[in-house]
């Protein structure tokens, strides 16, 4: 990724979806431990989840976004592609609360 887009791309950083803190309160209400990461960039998906023992690795997007809106970023792409552990992308509270009691 070109140093220009990488700079573009850390400008929006800050930003979470619309739809992430009532995530974050379902996951917390259904008794898991939630922590943003969101601002640490370069593609890492938005919460570290923790549930029964276990890790999980959430990338937020909003249903009410449009689909193009709702695609990974090139950052987000390659680091999904390069992480060799789990990584679900969500888009509702529901989502993530199946995602981490599976």
């Amino acid at each position: 990724v070109s140093q220009s887009r990488y700079k573009a791309v850390s400008r929006r950083l800050a930003k979470v979806d619309a739809n992430q803190n009532d995530i974050v309160q379902a996951l917390r209400a259904a008794g898991c431990s939630v922590q943003s990461i969101a601002t640490v960039g370069k593609g890492v998906p938005d919460l570290l989840v923790g549930y029964g023992g276990q890790n999980y690795l959430l990338e937020i997007k909003d249903p009410a976004q449009p689909p193009s809106a709702r695609k990974l970023t090139d950052f987000e792409a390659a680091w999904h592609l390069s992480w060799k552990g789990s990584v679900r992308v969500v888009h509702t509270a529901d989502e993530a609360i199946a995602y981490v009691k599976m």
